[in-house]
């Protein structure tokens, strides 16, 4: 027996080195790697950066954006390159960068409605939370329910009570399936006990057009957007969707003060880049983005859009979007939202 114990022991003796020089080769290969990510980070970039916008030009996070892009161009030394990809709710850009490779050249410009396509679309081609890497959230902006004119109603309980009056009568526009104009509205519905028509379009531009012609009757885009057109009278404001009156339309009532306790939601935007982006071009990309967004010309831009800056850190929008994903799951749930 203890001849047999010594053999083991003499084996232990013998596989320890092995076991050791094994380790100490995963360390070297991690410190390798390490460096090799703050490299790339110090050469990066080296060539334009294409930012994917998953909505169509002129909608309310595709200007914003290219207002950042072009202070990111002048501190990068690279040109960052708006990139527009619209359609199913935001999946078709999304996958685009989600197949992206890892290397900070392709980012997204996420926003509510990706947080809300995770659960409207059963069986995307990505996970949208495990396949990116966040990287700020850049800012956030309130919606307001807006009424055609044609519509005889002064307030948001005119509005409430006519619709009510006609179930499955009026139609809401919104920029498409599973964007925040889409549930902003299911979500007032729901919460009122209106019922109304669901006519998406692609794009916030086309849902105005139509607005601003009769066509549809009600939308909840964003605010910025909207006050032109209050203010000639081609649409009536009835309500904003934020926590606290816009500073851009002081005299219209929250939906809260309306009398929809707990009613609050944002069109908001921030950026994202592939999974396994290096840490150290994301926190370039972090540090440089909060740096865009102090500048007078993006402070001056935001607030002339309506649009309150975050600036949040990388770990800060994970959880926040982690978050927003879960309020949506929870809303399509109790609304039945589903894609026309």
């Amino acid at each position: 027996m203890s001849e047999a114990i010594a053999r083991d022991r003499s084996s232990v003796r013998c596989r320890r080195p092995r076991a050791t020089w094994s380790r100490w080769l995963a360390a070297l290969g991690i410190a390798a790697l390490a460096l090799f990510a703050v490299a790339q980070a110090q050469d990066y970039p080296s060539r334009p950066i294409r930012v994917v916008v998953p909505f169509s030009p002129g909608g309310a996070v595709d200007g914003p954006m290219r207002v950042i892009a072009q202070e990111l161009s002048k501190r990068l030394g690279q040109q960052v390159i708006v990139d527009n990809k619209p359609g199913a709710g935001a999946t078709i850009g999304t996958d685009v960068v989600a197949k992206a490779s890892p290397d900070g050249y392709t980012l997204l410009l996420a926003s509510q409605t990706n947080a809300i396509s995770a659960t409207l679309y059963p069986k995307l081609p990505y996970d949208p939370i495990e396949d990116f890497a966040p990287i700020s959230l850049i800012g956030r902006e309130p919606g307001v329910l807006v009424v055609h004119p044609s519509l005889p109603v002064k307030t948001f309980q005119e509005f409430v009570a006519y619709v009510k009056e006609r179930p499955g009568r009026i139609d809401y526009a919104s920029s498409g399936n599973g964007s925040g104009q889409h549930l902003f509205v299911a979500l007032l519905a729901s919460m009122t006990g209106m019922k109304m028509n669901h006519v998406p379009y692609r794009g916030s531009g086309q849902a105005t057009a139509d607005l601003l012609g009769g066509q549809v009757q009600v939308s909840i885009p964003g605010t910025a957007g909207m006050v032109g057109h209050i203010k000639a009278g081609k649409l009536r404001a009835l309500a904003v969707t934020g926590a606290k009156r816009s500073p851009q339309l002081p005299d219209v009532p929250t939906v809260m003060e309306s009398g929809v306790p707990g009613y609050e939601a944002y069109v908001w935007m921030g950026l994202l880049a592939p999974k396994g982006t290096p840490a150290p071009i994301i926190d370039k990309l972090f540090h440089e983005l909060t740096q865009v967004l102090a500048t007078s010309e993006v402070k001056t831009y935001m607030a002339s859009a309506g649009i309150e800056i975050v600036g949040s850190t990388p770990a800060e929008f994970g959880a926040f979007f982690r978050s927003e994903k879960e309020l949506w799951a929870r809303v399509i749930r109790e609304t039945g939202a589903k894609i026309d």
